[in-house]
């Protein structure tokens, strides 16, 4: 069993930079495909981003691209997103999840998913 858990998000202003963390535990996820995800108020969960097992390769949401990225220390079990020029449409609670295998963009084939951690970027 793997055990996820988000932090860092918080209320910033638009232009803004934050950092998230997701801390892994209960089994190594060195080998797992990670993502992250967020779901915004009255939306559907939407793919922000993953990356590889190794970190080598890493892919992004067109609406994020440019400003997110995800990097992921294996040493430490830890994955994270850096966000920076928040725009008010990035808030949301983000979630970060796991998957034995390869990686992918759809949220329903990640097994492991976090609590979230909301993050709120004001005008």
């Amino acid at each position: 069993q793997v055990r996820l858990v988000e932090s860092g998000g918080g209320l910033v202003q638009a232009g803004d930079s934050l950092r998230l963390s997701c801390a892994a535990s209960g089994r190594s996820v060195s080998s797992f495909s990670m993502g992250w995800f967020r779901q915004a108020p009255g939306k559907e969960r939407e793919f922000v981003g993953w990356i590889s097992g190794n970190g080598a390769i890493t892919y992004y949401a067109d609406s994020v691209k440019g400003r997110l990225t995800i990097s992921r220390d294996n040493l430490k079990y830890m994955l994270y997103l850096e966000m920076n020029s928040l725009k008010p449409e990035d808030t949301a609670v983000y979630y970060c999840a796991a998957r034995m295998g390869p990686v992918t963009t759809r949220g329903s084939e990640y097994a492991y998913w976090g609590q979230g951690t909301q993050v709120t970027v004001s005008s």
